[in-house]
């Protein structure tokens, strides 16, 4: 079988030189984004566009530079997200909107309309069939992205409290799935609270968007209500104290492999293209109204037509990285009951596994674990 091919470019620059996204433009070139036939096409980019109060997304200039190249080209682009299933500013298309212009996403500042993919209230999908899946009949993908002819994600690769890491799939499965399809995924499993660990803070509370934490008064300990509670994890990256952790010990791995489907449900059948920036790694998604200082250095810029050999890619190239010192995983590796996961992302987050989502994106064909790297 053929090796995916996987291209880089680091971070590094030249006086008088290439701007990064000028870099950027020439990575998506050389990786072949040309072969595409674009003329006339709708073309969808899937991007994170970060939520109030957290700095750490990709900055517009990146996303202008993937929609200069799409309309010279001659495609018709338009960046695009899902609605979230949790508090925040992007839970319906008004707030997320709002969202992105605050946060500098302009059809000004990036040359291209910004359409929510699953409408107003994140109820405007499309039921589409996964062919080799295991446990998603039907994903539920926003609708504007499955009419999208060509389809192409910018992701920002950083750590997550569930899912290990952030890549090309998990921008892709839990980006493009609506407000349904996100529930869907994330029905794998719920959280235990430690009643030695809790502090009776709230902090969990505030991520919780179903109900599915009550606050005790008398004792000042968080429970969960096993009614309400939809296991999406949030609660876990909330909280500071290890209180928090999984019933079911597979619920991660039960996510990534619905991740996984929901992703070849999107990219299935039309053109594709895929890019990811190892900077600002924080080490949490930037869902969260905050970000911590990266965990790992810049490393640089990759792009491939096969979104599992990016992903591989990105993930090998961060666990070759240092840990940065001062930082969340730097704290972890010098705890005094710190454990040796030999993964910069198990170790920052023991909790999170990301394994099982590669394994099972290439058990069920999306593409390829074994890669070229070209710089």
């Amino acid at each position: 079988m053929t090796k995916s091919k996987v291209y880089f470019t680091d971070f590094r620059t030249k006086a008088r030189g290439d701007g990064m996204p000028t870099k950027l433009k020439k990575l998506m070139l050389k990786a072949g984004i040309g072969d595409i036939d674009m003329d006339g096409k709708f073309v969808a980019i899937k991007m994170h566009f970060g939520e109030l109060g957290n700095i750490s997304y990709l900055r517009p200039n990146y996303a202008r530079a993937v929609v200069d190249v799409v309309k010279e080209l001659g495609g018709k682009p338009f960046l695009t997200d899902c609605n979230t299933m949790y508090p925040g500013s992007r839970k319906n298309a008004i707030e997320h909107l709002y969202c992105a212009w605050e946060n500098g996403f302009t059809p000004l500042t990036v040359n291209c309309p910004i359409i929510i993919g699953d409408g107003l209230k994140g109820t405007d999908d499309v039921e589409v069939p996964v062919e080799g899946a295991e446990y998603v009949k039907a994903a539920k993908i926003g609708r504007a992205i499955m009419d999208a002819d060509i389809f192409i994600s910018l992701s920002h690769f950083k750590g997550h409290e569930m899912t290990g890491f952030g890549g090309a799939i998990k921008n892709i499965g839990m980006g493009c799935g609506s407000r349904a399809g996100k529930t869907e995924q994330h029905s794998g499993g719920q959280p235990r609270i430690s009643e030695k660990r809790c502090r009776g803070c709230k902090l969990c509370m505030t991520q919780c968007a179903n109900n599915g934490l009550v606050f005790n008064e008398e004792t000042r300990k968080m429970t969960v209500d096993t009614v309400n509670c939809v296991g999406c994890g949030r609660c876990l990256g909330a909280c500071n104290f290890d209180a928090i952790s999984f019933v079911n010990e597979q619920a991660p791995a039960m996510l990534n492999r619905r991740m996984a489907e929901y992703t070849k449900a999107v990219v299935a059948g039309r053109p594709q293209f895929h890019i990811s920036l190892i900077v600002d790694v924080s080490p949490y998604c930037d869902c969260h109204a905050e970000n911590d200082a990266p965990i790992l250095p810049n490393i640089g810029m990759f792009a491939s037509k096969d979104p599992l050999a990016l992903d591989q890619a990105c993930v090998d190239a961060c666990l070759a990285a240092t840990p940065m010192p001062g930082s969340h995983l730097h704290d972890r590796m010098h705890s005094h009951d710190f454990c040796d996961h030999h993964d910069h992302f198990k170790n920052s987050t023991p909790e999170s596994e990301w394994r099982s989502c590669l394994e099972h994106a290439e058990k069920i064909g999306l593409g390829s674990r074994d890669y070229e790297l070209i710089k």
